[in-house]
């Protein structure tokens, strides 16, 4: 029965063609059209929040939600740390996922990013570069996923931009609470440089070969934290 409002409550969003930010009926008017309890109602509406479908927004409504892919995000982390808690290779597994969904990619976008996508690339990596130079020596992560949501920016497929968000967004924050990763800022700048410069040239070999080198990279320095958890 729950699901089955979830589902009603979900068709009505599709059949009025809501997009996100539009108000939905209220919890009297959603009671009337469906023949259903307010308990029933709220508990649907919750649900359906969980999942960014709807916002509830106390004192004032229900609206659609953003859609988002956080729950995605929030269902890989959580599957990812669970695993690690259990022996798993789940960090890994995590990583060989973006690798193998970013390589493919790398090929499509080979000579074909916008003239203004790559002076923006040209600047986060010089912004890289000197975050390598400065006393803290260190590439921020913000700027690691700025390069990567710029380049598959170029693909004109916002689905695909949010996905590729949703595998960072979750690879990072796992990291970031599970191992601390040793960064060599020089190799970062290095290689980010490479896929650019394979990228504008239009070399699909060598793009994928780059963006290969560069999780090989990501991929060496996790396996021999695992060996030495102290380093």
């Amino acid at each position: 029965m729950a699901r089955d409002l979830q589902e009603q409550i979900k068709k009505l969003i599709v059949d009025r063609r809501l997009p996100p930010g539009a108000s939905l009926p209220t919890e009297p008017e959603l009671m009337e059209l469906l023949g259903v309890s307010r308990n029933s109602v709220r508990e649907a509406l919750k649900a359906l929040q969980a999942m960014g479908i709807v916002e509830i927004r106390h004192g004032f409504g229900t609206y659609v939600g953003p859609m988002s892919m956080a729950p995605m995000a929030e269902g890989l982390a959580f599957r990812t740390v669970a695993g690690h808690y259990r022996g798993e290779d789940s960090l890994l597994q995590l990583l060989e996922l973006r690798e193998a969904v970013e390589t493919g990619l790398v090929a499509r976008l080979a000579g074909r990013v916008p003239d203004a996508d790559l002076a923006e690339l040209d600047a986060l990596v010089g912004q890289m570069e000197k975050e390598a130079a400065s006393p803290d020596g260190t590439v921020a992560a913000a700027t690691d996923r700025a390069f990567h949501a710029t380049l598959y920016r170029g693909l004109g497929n916002p689905l695909l931009v949010e996905v590729m968000e949703a595998f960072w967004e979750a690879f990072h924050r796992v990291r970031t609470d599970l191992v601390d990763v040793p960064q060599d800022p020089g190799v970062t700048c290095r290689q980010h440089r490479e896929i650019l410069d394979a990228v504008r040239s239009g070399e699909v070999i060598r793009a994928e070969r780059a963006i290969r080198d560069h999780f090989g990279n990501i991929r060496l320095r996790l396996t021999a934290t695992d060996r030495n958890p102290t380093a």
